[in-house]
Parts: structure tokens; sequence; C-alpha cells
């Protein structure tokens, strides 16, 4: 019999959500109520004017064929306007912006044009898995900067060693963070700034949340000064318009390691469908619309009703995130992420995801989704408070 996985594949962490999918099925199978608090993936629907301007789009025969290489320009130049808009940035849209199939297809791809292997990628964690697992994929040596709460889950860059900052190619960064909640500020993106140069490192930004944010609006790493020099940025269409489905975000910055990514998704993919793209514009084009505040509006309702329930009804003190929409929540005492987890879906049929899943860092910590109704948020709140920890 052939052997059918790769030594890539089995050298990916193992997935320890398993045991936490196979009782939430059994639990739906035997009829239970189950709170979803996992899924990291909007309930709303997509606006309408978005949907309505995709329709309009597949009824051109033109959008049937295969898509632009580095994407529609028209959406290119869209959100090169959004990124003047909303950052007051200056940006190329020919030669430092192309279009992703969602910021995952960006940053998953990205050490495959820029990782040598033996590489070093600084990878952080709590973080999105895809970071260490698109870094072993391409033969690169993670290398793990801890988020810890001491540090406002920034990763320590003078903690890295020297020999390890030598042999770093790239440096993955998240902010607004999933899943901590942490938002960088300009100093902190100095202080990268500085490191990348000093070290001849590429920055992959992932901003995949900067538009859902309950206060201050959190900015891009490119507005600070040389950050373009040394910086990719992945925006995402996928949260900011509940477009989670439709995979569409783009990739900017700078222009080396723009056209590196454009030209090996060259040879990977055929692009984005064309029509998706055009909705893409019209989505953009109202960026700072009320359909998007309406969307931040509802998370923010939903943040109140965890976490001040939380707090309230089992004196937990849990931070209250001023981005994203997840919750990072500190296990009590004496019970690990994987435990909590189980004990909740066991006890409260409430899904959370377990922190250690987010990578070793993560432990002592679960996340909580704000993807459900504020009613089923107290419901869930209600459930908790009844479970004996």
């Amino acid at each position: 019999m052939p052997t059918v996985q790769s030594q890539r594949l089995q050298s990916l962490p193992p997935y320890l959500f398993i045991e936490i999918d196979r009782k939430k099925r059994q639990a739906l199978a035997e009829g239970r109520d189950i709170i979803n608090l996992g899924v990291g993936d909007p309930d709303q629907p997509t606006p309408g004017f978005i949907v309505e301007a995709m329709q309009k789009a597949t009824e051109k025969s033109a959008n049937h064929r295969y898509p632009f290489d580095e994407g529609v320009p028209e959406f290119r130049q869209e959100a090169a306007k959004f990124l003047k808009g909303r950052f007051g940035l200056e940006v190329d849209a020919q030669s430092e912006l192309i279009t992703v199939i969602g910021s995952k297809d960006g940053i998953s791809h990205l050490p495959l044009a820029v990782v040598n292997p033996t590489d070093v990628v600084l990878v952080p964690q709590p973080g999105y898995p895809v970071y260490q697992s698109a870094t072993l994929f391409a033969g690169g040596e993670p290398y793990i900067m801890p988020l810890t709460e001491e540090n406002g889950c920034l990763p320590d860059l003078k903690a890295i060693p020297e020999e390890v900052a030598k042999r770093a190619r790239l440096m993955y960064l998240n902010y607004p963070n999933n899943p901590t909640a942490a938002v960088a500020d300009r100093s902190f993106y100095e202080e990268v700034v500085d490191f990348a140069q000093r070290y001849d490192l590429l920055v992959a930004s992932d901003a995949a949340y900067c538009e859902t944010y309950f206060g201050d609006r959190p900015m891009s790493m490119l507005e600070v000064d040389g950050a373009k020099d040394v910086t990719i940025e992945f925006h995402s269409l996928s949260k900011t318009f509940n477009m989670t489905g439709w995979r569409l975000g783009f990739a900017v910055g700078n222009s080396t390691a723009v056209s590196a990514l454009a030209r090996l998704k060259g040879n990977m993919d055929s692009g984005q469908f064309n029509a998706i793209q055009w909705a893409g514009v019209e989505a953009l084009a109202r960026w700072d619309g009320p359909e998007v505040q309406a969307i931040r509006d509802t998370y923010c309702q939903r943040r109140d009703a965890l976490v001040d329930g939380l707090n309230s009804k089992l004196n937990w003190e849990v931070r209250k995130p001023q981005a994203t929409f997840y919750v990072w929540i500190k296990c009590p005492d004496g019970i690990d992420s994987m435990a909590l987890v189980g004990k909740l879906l066991d006890e409260a049929d409430v899904v959370t995801i377990p922190g250690v899943g987010f990578g070793s860092a993560g432990e002592g910590y679960i996340r909580a989704a704000l993807t459900v109704d504020v009613e089923r948020i107290r419901e869930a709140v209600d459930r908790i408070a009844k479970v004996k920890f």
C-alpha cells in the first residue's frame, strides 16, 4: 500500500480539537441544545448591497472565464482607496497589492515564496495555527514567540536570541489578535520595524480583524515609517463584511514580497472568481458605512453580555476586548484548558476552544467567539454559572 501522507503533513502538531468535536457531535445527536461559542464564523448574513453586486456580476459573461492572475484591477484600486481612506496609506495598486483568496490563502502560501529550508520563521503563540503549519510545509524552522498577559500579549523581541534572529527570514504578527484580542500600538510596530531592518527579515502582518473594534481604530503596521520596506500585510473582507465564505482579501506592502507571492500563486491557483472581486469593490467602497458599523455594534453588545455576565455571576476577571469578536478567558485555578472546555460542554452544553489548541503558550485560557445572539450568550453565562469548578 502506498504511503499517502507526506513527511510535511506528518510534521504538523496534533489536532487537539478532535475530542471536543467528537463530544459536540455526540451531544447534537442526542438532541442536546448546544450553544456554540467555538467557531470564529459570523452568524449574520452578508449585507444585501454586496449580494446584489455579486448577482449582477455573475450575469456578465466576461466574469465566467479565468480570473485575472493578480486580481481584478478595479478591486485592487478600490483596496488602495480603502487603505488611503482608512489608514492614510499611499499604495501602488499595480506593484504593491494583489488579490488573495481570503487572507488565509496569502498567509499560508507566503513561506513557500520567501522562506528557504532551515530558515527560521518567528511564530507568535497563542496564535493562528496556520503560521506554524505554513512554516513547516515550506521546510522552515518555527521559533515560538510567547504572547503573555504580562507583556500585553505582544512578543518580547528582546528575548529572541541573537543567533535565532540572524537566521530568521520571516516574522508573523497578528493584531488585533486571534485568540487573545490584544491590539498593538505604534511604539510596538516601530520596534518591529527596527528589528526587521536590523536582521533583514520580512514581517507578515495579519490584519484580518482590523475593522472589528469597539473603541479606537486599530492601526496598520504600514503606517509606521519604513514599514513598507520590510512588511507585507494581509487584509480580509471576511470579518468586516460577514463574507467568510466568499474567500476574498488582499496582500499589500513590500513590492518584492508581493511579487514573490504573486509568482508563487500563479503556479498554485487561478485566482478568485472575478464576480466575487466585483462584489468586493462595492464592499470596500462602503468600508465606513452604516452596515459595517452595525456589525461592530452587534459584536459590542454580545461582548458586554458575555464579559459582564462572567465577571458578575462567576466572579471571573475577564478582560473586555477592544477588538475582534473573541473573548480570551483565563481558566479557574487547578483546571487546564482542555479539561475546562470538556467540562463546559459536558455540564453546560456550551462549546468553547481550548487555548492550548493555539499552541502551548495558550495553555491556561479558553477562547469564546461572539457568534451567537445576545440572548443565547446570556443563556450560556447562566448555564456556566451553574457548573461547579
